[in-house]
């Protein structure tokens, strides 16, 4: 399974001059923690940025900074963590380590923006996966009751 295919498509972003205020009433409005910074070119959105509540919180409100002043793209970090679409999940979790961050970006093969997956996200995911794993000794056991049941 590819990390596109589990990534939540429903991205909220903005362009890199919206103002923080306004960043934070998407997050609100939106029930997000974070809004994807992007460069629109030629009808698609190009991932340029990420700003996380917690950017917010520690860079702006905890200074005592004017958010309506400050831009998105001047408290993005410069730097972020994003993957093609075709990743396997378990590349994902591993660059996610790594990088030490909770949300990764997923593009498309062009660098255009396709979806977001968070640490929750893969957590829930992987947590079905091993239930299913777990569940299969017993049901095997199940089989095998029923089975020699429907012989004797």
């Amino acid at each position: 399974m590819t990390i596109g295919e589990v990534c939540n498509r429903n991205v909220v972003h903005a362009a890199a001059g919206v103002s923080v205020r306004e960043a934070a009433r998407l997050m609100r409005e939106q029930h997000v923690g974070t809004v994807v910074i992007v460069d629109e070119r030629n009808g698609a959105r190009f991932p340029v940025g990420i700003v996380t509540d917690r950017d917010i919180a520690i860079a702006v409100v905890a200074l005592g900074l004017d958010p309506a002043v400050i831009e998105a793209g001047d408290l993005m970090a410069p730097r972020f963590a994003a993957v093609d679409e075709s990743w396997g999940i378990a590349e994902v979790v591993q660059l996610m380590q790594v990088k030490g961050v909770h949300r990764m970006v997923v593009t498309a093969g062009d660098g255009a923006l396709l979806g977001i997956v968070a640490k929750d996200d893969l957590l829930s995911l992987l947590a079905e996966e091993l239930s299913a794993l777990a569940n299969i000794s017993s049901s095997g056991r199940e089989r095998e009751a029923r089975l020699r049941r429907a012989v004797a």
